[in-house]
């Protein structure tokens, strides 16, 4: 089934996302996953400042995923909801953190599981600035404990005008412009308008030597304007971060080693 959301883009996919956690395992073992790329979204369930819904980048990153797979036909696992999120503290309610050792270790379980199911490709696409740094050590267990190929990739960092938009407010942004903006056209309904006007909030985390944890920086909770946001600005990133996914799969059916080298033992998991 396509989301609703789908009718609102310039340009609505023809087809339904696939989407794995929808299937019976005789569906799943039909897919052809030798060429195929499976793409595994990861949020965060965190305070996004007054105005944002706790689970945003779980919803962003999943929808991505869908319209890429709609374009595509890519598989989406169902979300790894929970992220890092240590760093947004105890200040505002809603934040429901793992710890980085938690995390890693679920992700490469869980990637052990998607290599004996038959996949050798999986990109995991990241809604989480928090989860960055752990899901590239995942990702490097995975390929020395795996068959698996698998790689990671950041929703807001999908092309340059990607990432230029989502920083055109703040370098260290959060619950920002950009997110608002995709988030009136995924869910508006639980986008508190009435309260953008107050929610602006500056970026205090440049020039300095340390990074420091987000209850130092903001006094809500966000950083950068999302008194800013549109649903037509949304909708054109959801468009461009879905088709900059779609092409990133269209690469990884083809993509092979340059080199071919056999392990002497098997491989153990990760």
């Amino acid at each position: 089934m396509k989301p609703a959301w789908f009718t609102d883009l310039p340009a609505p996919p023809d087809r339904a996302p696939v989407r794995l956690g929808e299937l019976a395992w005789p569906e799943i073992q039909a897919l052809p996953p030798a060429d195929q790329v499976a793409l595994w979204p990861v949020g965060a369930i965190e305070q996004h400042g007054p105005h944002l819904p706790i689970d945003t980048d779980q919803r962003i990153a999943e929808s991505v995923c869908l319209l890429a797979s709609a374009l595509t036909g890519a598989p989406v696992l169902p979300s790894l909801a929970y992220g890092v999120s240590v760093g947004h503290t105890e200040k505002w309610p809603g934040t429901f953190s793992l710890r980085h050792q938690t995390f890693v270790d679920s992700v490469c379980d869980l990637a052990a599981w998607l290599a004996a199911t038959g996949w050798r490709r999986v990109i995991l696409v990241n809604g989480h600035c928090g989860n960055d740094a752990c899901l590239r050590v995942a990702v490097d267990r995975i390929r020395s404990g795996t068959p698996l190929l698998a790689a990671v990739r950041n929703t807001w960092e999908l092309s340059p005008e990607i990432a230029a938009a989502f920083k055109d407010d703040a370098a260290d942004w959060h619950a920002n412009c950009a997110e608002t903006s995709v988030m009136l056209v995924l869910a508006p309904s639980t986008v508190h308008t009435d309260r953008l006007a107050v929610a602006d909030d500056p970026d205090r985390t440049t020039g300095g030597v340390f990074p420091h944890r987000v209850a130092h920086t903001s006094s809500n909770g966000v950083t950068g304007r999302p008194s800013s946001a549109t649903a037509v600005q949304g909708r054109h990133l959801l468009t461009s971060m879905g088709q900059a996914l779609a092409s990133l799969i269209q690469q990884a059916r083809n993509e092979n080693p340059p080199l071919a080298w056999q392990a002497a033992t098997p491989f153990p998991r990760p």
